[in-house]
């Protein structure tokens, strides 16, 4: 995960776990969820300033499965920011298994986040500090 800088580990529940033994596939959304907001909160500095009047919503998200997860393996979701456009960005994002010495991907995919104003109910431009704080955070120029 050489190109990732930043690394949520998860703890999965056995809540999480379904008749088949592995975790249930809508449980990664909450697994890539933590992770999303842990990355607004260490990168852009979110954790005092989430506000109910402006804020980032999610439009899309795209998951590819590997292969599956189970009650103790040890997991960590990796997130990057691939692309900041005007009003909204990308966050690339994997979740792997630490498996002895290596990790392997056991999902991967994107999410595209907008900034939205719920006062007037519209998007926003990203806002300029957000946006530094995230490339200075990638080392994108």
């Amino acid at each position: 995960m050489q190109n990732f800088k930043h690394r949520v580990p998860i703890q999965i529940r056995f809540k999480d776990i379904d008749r088949m033994g592995h975790v249930n596939n809508a449980n990664y959304l909450t697994y890539i969820e933590l992770a999303r907001v842990k990355y607004f909160e260490e990168v852009v500095r979110l954790d005092k300033k989430w506000s109910p009047e402006i804020g980032i919503i999610l439009a899309r998200i795209e998951v590819d499965f590997k292969a599956p997860l189970f009650l103790h393996d040890t997991v960590y979701v990796y997130t990057r920011c691939s692309r900041i456009g005007t009003k909204s960005l990308t966050l690339d994002w994997a979740v792997v298994r630490q498996k002895e010495t290596r990790e392997e991907v056991v999902a991967s995919g994107i999410a595209v986040l907008v900034c939205y104003d719920y006062r007037h109910e519209q998007t926003i431009p990203v806002p300029e500090a957000h946006r530094r704080a995230i490339e200075q955070f990638e080392g994108i120029t």
